[in-house]
C-alpha cells in the first residue's frame, strides 16, 4: 500500500507574501509634497517587511496601514499648501 507523499514543511518565517509596504508612494510624497509627514510614512514601510519575515503578521499588517496613511496625509498636506501658496502668490501678484 503506497502513501500519498508528505506535504511539505511550513514556512518558519511567515507563510504567503507579506501586506503591501508602501515604499514607492512613501518615497514619492516625502519628495513632492510634505518632508515630514513623508518621512514618518518611509519609516513604517520600511518595518513591514521585517515584521513580516520575524513572524509579526498583525504588526506588518499596522505598518503598512499605517505607512498607507501617513502617505495620504503627506500628500494631502501638500496639495493644501500647494493651493495656500496659489492663493498667495495670486494676491500678492494683484496688489
Amino acid at each position: 500500500m503506497a502513501y500519498p507523499p508528505a506535504p511539505p514543511p511550513p514556512n518558519p518565517y511567515g507563510a504567503g507574501s507579506p501586506p503591501p509596504n508602501h515604499l514607492p508612494w512613501a518615497i514619492a510624497t516625502t519628495i513632492l509634497c510634505c518632508l515630514p509627514a513623508g518621512v514618518v510614512s518611509i519609516v513604517f514601510a520600511a518595518q513591514v517587511n521585517s515584521k513580516w519575515q520575524a513572524g509579526d503578521h498583525a504588526g506588518a499588517m499596522k505598518a503598512s496601514n499605517n505607512a498607507k496613511t501617513w502617505a495620504i496625509v503627506s500628500a494631502v498636506l501638500g496639495v493644501i499648501v500647494g493651493v495656500i501658496y496659489f492663493f498667495v502668490a495670486v494676491a500678492s501678484s494683484s496688489t
